[in-house]
C-alpha cells in the first residue's frame, strides 16, 4: 500500500511495486499477437511527453476543464445518491480511473459531505480484478459501500470484465455474516440466504460512457478527458498494472512500476487541485448536469456494436481486441502501443490536437473519416505470424 506522488488522503494503492525489465514495443506487440505472453505480463518504458505535447495538454486543459469539472460533480452526486447511507468506499480502476477517483473523492468529503475513502486496483482484461486487493478492501469497509470508478469506456471490455469478476468474486465469498474481511465457511452458516448487503455492486461509475455498458455515467460524449492524455504524471507516477509470476507471487497484489524519477515533472497532485477547485467553483454558481438517461445507454450499445462491424469489416480486423474507438482509447493505442492507423471525424477539432501531435512524432498514417460516431479511434497493427 503506497500513495504514489498523490497525498495520502487522496488514494491508496493496493498494488505491488516491483522492478520489471521493459520490454521494447515492437516486441511487445509481436509476442501479445502470437499468444505467447498476455500483455499484463509485461510493460514497456515509459518516457516524458515531449515538449510540444505537454503544451497541447496544457491548452486542452484550459478549453475543457470547466466541462470536465462538472461532469465530475455529476459523477459524484451520481455515486452519492446510489450509496445514500455510511461511508463510501470508491475503488478506481487503476490506472485511467485513479485521478478520476481522486477528484471524486474530494468533491464527496468537501462539497457533498460524505466521508468516502479512495483505492485504487488492478482489473485486467481476461485475468479480471485483483482479488487480494479487494479483499483487504473488504477487510475494512462494508462490501455495500463500494463503488467502482473508471475515466471512460471505450468498447466495455473492462466493465464487462468487471461485472464477471465481481459476480465470481461474490457468489465464492459471499456470507451473511463477515468481520473485518474474515469469510465463514458455508457449513457454519446453517442456511441463511447472504443479504445483498453483503455482496459488491458490479457496475462501473464513468466520467464518460461511450458504449453504453456503464452502471452509470455523467455523459457519453467523446470529448478529451485531460487525464487521459498524459501517463504516469498525471497518475501518480505508477504504470499500468503488470500481473506474472516472476514479480507476483502468490498472496501478492498486482504490480506496478513506480517512476520516481519522473518527481521533477509530475503534474499529479497539482492536477487533482486544479480540477477540486473548478469543481467548487462550479458548484456555487449551478448545478449538475443530470447524467445519461438508460434510453441514452441502450442508443450507445447499438451505435457502438455497429461501429465495431463496421470497422471490422472494412478493415479486414481479425481480432476486435485491435479497435479501440473514442479519444481515450486512441491515445492509449499511440503512447504504448503499435499503431495502424489514426482515424478522425475532424482533424481539425481541438480535442484531437494531441493526438495529431502523437501521430506526427510517431509517423502514424492517419485517416479522415466525417461518419465517425467517436471523435478519434485507433487500429492496432495486426501482425502475421
Amino acid at each position: 500500500m503506497f500513495s504514489g506522488s498523490y497525498d495520502s488522503e487522496d488514494v491508496v494503492f493496493l498494488l505491488k511495486p516491483a522492478r520489471i525489465k521493459p520490454t521494447p514495443v515492437a516486441e511487445k506487440e509481436r509476442l501479445i499477437q502470437s499468444g505467447q505472453r498476455h500483455y499484463s505480463a509485461m510493460i514497456s518504458a515509459e518516457g516524458l511527453p515531449s515538449p510540444l505535447y505537454l503544451r497541447v495538454f496544457h491548452e486542452a486543459l484550459e478549453r475543457v476543464q470547466e466541462r470536465f469539472a462538472r461532469h465530475l460533480l455529476t459523477l459524484a452526486r451520481l455515486i452519492s445518491e446510489a450509496r445514500p447511507a455510511g461511508a463510501i468506499t470508491l475503488v478506481s480502476l487503476a490506472r485511467a480511473g485513479t485521478p478520476i477517483g481522486a477528484i471524486a473523492g474530494r468533491i464527496l468529503r468537501r462539497l457533498l459531505v460524505r466521508k468516502a475513502m479512495h483505492y485504487s486496483i488492478s482489473i485486467i482484461r481476461d485475468r479480471g480484478i485483483d482479488e487480494v486487493a479487494l479483499s483487504f478492501i473488504l477487510g475494512h469497509h462494508p462490501a455495500d459501500s463500494i463503488a467502482f470508478v473508471d475515466g471512460w469506456t471505450g468498447k466495455g471490455v473492462i466493465a464487462r470484465e468487471l461485472r464477471k469478476s465481481i459476480t465470481a468474486f461474490n457468489e465464492k465469498n459471499t456470507s451473511p455474516t463477515r468481520e473485518r474481511g474474515n469469510i465463514i465457511p458455508t457449513r457454519e452458516r446453517g442456511n441463511t440466504i447472504p443479504t445483498r448487503e453483503h455482496e459488491i455492486d458490479p457496475g462501473l461509475f464513468a466520467v464518460a460512457d461511450l458504449c453504453g455498458a456503464a452502471k452509470a455515467a455523467a455523459t457519453n460524449e467523446d470529448y478529451l478527458i485531460p487525464s487521459s492524455v498524459l501517463g504516469c504524471t498525471i497518475s501518480g507516477l505508477i504504470s499500468r498494472s503488470v500481473l506474472n509470476e516472476q514479480v507476483v507471487g502468490r498472496g501478492d497484489m498486482h504490480a506496478c512500476l513506480f517512476y520516481e524519477q519522473f518527481e521533477p515533472h509530475d503534474l499529479s497532485r497539482w492536477f487533482v487541485d486544479r480540477m477540486y477547485e473548478e469543481a467548487a467553483r462550479i458548484r456555487e454558481i449551478e448545478q449538475t448536469v443530470p447524467g445519461i438517461s438508460a434510453a441514452q445507454q441502450a442508443e450507445w450499445r447499438v451505435l457502438s456494436t455497429t461501429f465495431l462491424q463496421d470497422m471490422q469489416k472494412r478493415f479486414n480486423i481479425r481480432d476486435l481486441n485491435h479497435v479501440k474507438p473514442g479519444i481515450g482509447e486512441a491515445t492509449r493505442v499511440l503512447l504504448r502501443r503499435v499503431p495502424d492507423r489514426l482515424l478522425l471525424r475532424d482533424p481539425n477539432a481541438p480535442d484531437v490536437a494531441h493526438l495529431r501531435v502523437l501521430a506526427q512524432e510517431k509517423n502514424v498514417p492517419t485517416l479522415v473519416d466525417p461518419s465517425l460516431p467517436y471523435r478519434a479511434a485507433a487500429l492496432i497493427e495486426e501482425i502475421d505470424g
